[in-house]
Formats: C-alpha cells, sequence, structure tokens
C-alpha cells in the first residue's frame, strides 16, 4: 500500500512540475492585472500554477491550486456569506475569512423568470457544510440549477473533508422529524430554496432574511411547475408553537427559532398546530458511505471515481469549468478552474474535465459551478488579499452561493 501510495505521488509530482514548466507559455497578457507569475506557492502546502489543455473544440486554459492536507498548518472549509440564501463574491468571502485562495462553490438559484413575483434566493442546490456545522440540505434533482446530472448521481452528492483531514466524495441525505405529542411527521427540508411535494421542512437562522415563498414552487421533477396554494407556516421557539401564517414569510429567522414550511400534505399537518403546542424538531444530515465527520462538505456532482470517469459524461458541451480532484487517496485536493478570456472561452466538456484531473493525479474528481460564475482566488505571499487569477465570462466576479476556501498558517 505504501508503495502504491508513494508511485501516485510521485506521479501527481511530476506532472505539476510538468505543468509549472509549461505554465503561461504562449499566454503573454492573458493573466489578469495584477495577477503574480504562472506558478509558484502561495502558502505553506498551498501552491498554483495556469497551464494550457488542448481540447475538441481550441485550448482551454486552466487555473490550479494544489492543496496538501497532509500539512498540519492547512485546511479546507467553505466559504459562504454568512446565509444560505445570499451571494457573494469568492474575493469577498476569502478576504473576509482571511484565505488564501479558493473557488467558486455550487450551482445555486440564480433566476426565477418562471415563477413571477417570486424572489430568487440565491441558495445553493446541494448539501453545505461549514467548520462541521450543517448549513443545508439538498433540493430535489427536478429543481436544481445547472447542466443535466450524469447517470447515477444526484443533489445529495458533496466533496467534502473528514475529521481524519482525508478529502473525499460522499453523499448526504438528511434525517429528521417534527414531533408532537400527539403526531410526527419526517422532515422534508432544510434552509432549501425547493421542498419535495407535501413535506414540511425547516429554516433556521443560517437561512438569512430572504423570502421562503420559493420553497413551495416546482415540483421535485419539475423546476417551473406553478407555486403551491396549498401552504402553511409555522414558527416554533423554545420549543413551543409561537406563530402561524397561512403562506410563507421573509425576514430573519430569530435565534433560537425554527420556522417550519409546510407544502400540500405537510401544510395540511402544520395546521393542526395552535399557539403553545409543545414541537420538537430535530434534523442532521448523514453521510452515506463514510462514519467520518465532515469539517466541510459542498454540493455538485462527481465526474470521476476511482480513476475511471463516470459511464455517460458529456463530451460535446464544451464551457468555463470549475471542478475540484482528489488525489494521493485524500490527502491532495487539486481545484480548477478555467479562463473565460475570449481566446479560450469555449473550455472543456465534463468528459474532457474528468480527464484533465485524471492526467493531474486525480483518483476522484467533481464538477461545481461554471461559466460566469467560475473563479480562482490566491493570494501573492505577503499580501493582505486575494487576487483573482481566471477572467471571468461575465466580468466584473459574479456573486455565488458559495466556495471552497483555502487557509494556511504560517
Amino acid at each position: 500500500m505504501r508503495k502504491r501510495v508513494g508511485k501516485r505521488r510521485t506521479r501527481l509530482l511530476a506532472v505539476l512540475a510538468v505543468v509549472g514548466t509549461l505554465a503561461g507559455t504562449g499566454l503573454a497578457g492573458a493573466a489578469p492585472a495584477g495577477a503574480v507569475p504562472a506558478a509558484g506557492r502561495v502558502a505553506p502546502g498551498v501552491s498554483y500554477t495556469e497551464f494550457d489543455v488542448p481540447a475538441a473544440k481550441g485550448t482551454a486554459h486552466a487555473h490550479l491550486l494544489t492543496v496538501d492536507l497532509r500539512d498540519p498548518r492547512v485546511r479546507v472549509d467553505l466559504l459562504h456569506p454568512g446565509a444560505v440564501g445570499a451571494r457573494a463574491t469568492v474575493s469577498s468571502m476569502a478576504d473576509a475569512t482571511g484565505a488564501v485562495g479558493g473557488v467558486n462553490g455550487d450551482f445555486f438559484n440564480i433566476t426565477e423568470t418562471q415563477h413571477p413575483g417570486i424572489e430568487a434566493t440565491g441558495a445553493a442546490v446541494g448539501p453545505a457544510v461549514a467548520g462541521g456545522r450543517a448549513l443545508k440540505a439538498a433540493v430535489p434533482d427536478g429543481q436544481r440549477f445547472g447542466p443535466a446530472l450524469p447517470p447515477g448521481t444526484s443533489t445529495r452528492d458533496v466533496l467534502g473533508v473528514g475529521l481524519d483531514r482525508r478529502a473525499r466524495l460522499d453523499s448526504m441525505v438528511l434525517e429528521g422529524s417534527v414531533r408532537t405529542r400527539a403526531d410526527r411527521v419526517a422532515l422534508g427540508g432544510l434552509n432549501q430554496y425547493a421542498l419535495p411535494v407535501g413535506s414540511v421542512g425547516a429554516f433556521t437562522p443560517e437561512w438569512g432574511s430572504v423570502s421562503r415563498a420559493r420553497a413551495v414552487c416546482g415540483t421535485d421533477t419539475q423546476r417551473a411547475a406553478p407555486c403551491s396554494t396549498d401552504t402553511y407556516e409555522v414558527t416554533v421557539g423554545r420549543g413551543r408553537v409561537v406563530a402561524t401564517a397561512d403562506t410563507p414569510g421573509s425576514g430573519p429567522v430569530a435565534d433560537g427559532t425554527t420556522v417550519l414550511v409546510g407544502r400540500e400534505s405537510g401544510a395540511q399537518w402544520l395546521r393542526k398546530l395552535s399557539a403553545g403546542d409543545p414541537v420538537q424538531v430535530r434534523r442532521r444530515l448523514v453521510a452515506a458511505h463514510t462514519r467520518v465527520p465532515y469539517l466541510f462538505a459542498v454540493g455538485g456532482y462527481p465526474v470521476l471515481r476511482d480513476g475511471a470517469p463516470l459511464p455517460g459524461l458529456d463530451a460535446r458541451t464544451s464551457a468555463v469549468r470549475t471542478a475540484a480532484g482528489i488525489a494521493d487517496h485524500g490527502r491532495t485536493l487539486l481545484l480548477l478552474a478555467l479562463d473565460g478570456a475570449p481566446a479560450y472561452r469555449t473550455g472543456l466538456s465534463v468528459a474532457e474535465v474528468a480527464d484533465t484531473l485524471r492526467a493531474l493525479g486525480a483518483d476522484d474528481a467533481f464538477s461545481l459551478d461554471g461559466g460566469g460564475s467560475s473563479t480562482l482566488v490566491a493570494r501573492e505571499p505577503g499580501a493582505a488579499s486575494v487576487t483573482l487569477r481566471n477572467h471571468p465570462t461575465d466580468p466584473p466576479e459574479r456573486a455565488v452561493a458559495n466556495g471552497i476556501g483555502v487557509y494556511a498558517r504560517g
């Protein structure tokens, strides 16, 4: 086993050495204004490079952060704007938390043109864990934003780092319930912009102040379906019902309270509750493939498992993309974002992204949001703030739901 790990690590370092040698060739003037040299050390255990990727529809240009999770001075966590229902740029989130680098994260609720009068929440599609704390669960597959999912994947898929400091791919499901003295119902959502039909979902202070009305729009299979007219909302504080409403509300969820939103049969269940009734809400995110608790997790979808691309990956549609690779049995994290400058905007297909990360030494890889969201930032040694390393396709830098932040001491 040790020989295999050593060989994988040697191959990864060799590939990155070649990439570093090639970085920036033929790209004079291509880097964003103020960018540092094409390859080099960002912080202890963190390095940055950029390189060309020959592709079916033309040359793509990639920016890469390599994170050594063996280094005790390095950690990875979720970048987020302080609320699930909010957006901010990767640069601002990195600077606000002292990250030395990072990329954008999950796909998110970016628009609501199909539901006039309903506010887009900015909330991410999949599960999110920050600092070991579960922020949200996944929306139904049919409610996601982004390209079609590869066969066998779902909105519950995550990339995360556990307490053992290893990166891995997993799937996270919500387990929870709402219990009264006489009855109980399974919890169908946690801080989600879309709840399953007939369910009850919980909104906590982590949700933020954006309206909860989007949660009852669409169906499990059709994002554009009309909003439900059979809804109810109950606010629980200190274990008792403190308020009720016929429709989902907006504004901050007060500390120590939980807002329950129901649709269809879930709404009918909530209507049985009255002010003062005792209610117990329990919820947790459960990882499907490991018992190791997660310090950090972000949604997206897998494209590479155990060194093999997933069957059915799109090999035709090229675009600017962001992705993450896991190498060296979870000890190395590769964060990649393509450049959106006009010369490279054709980008890569999802299949080409998987091949690129495999060539860089990854055994597993995970696709994140792309297009105008694709962002990679890194701090120049000694600088007080990060620098945007790639060109956004739609400048200036887009505000996104979350990202992957890299932190280093020393």
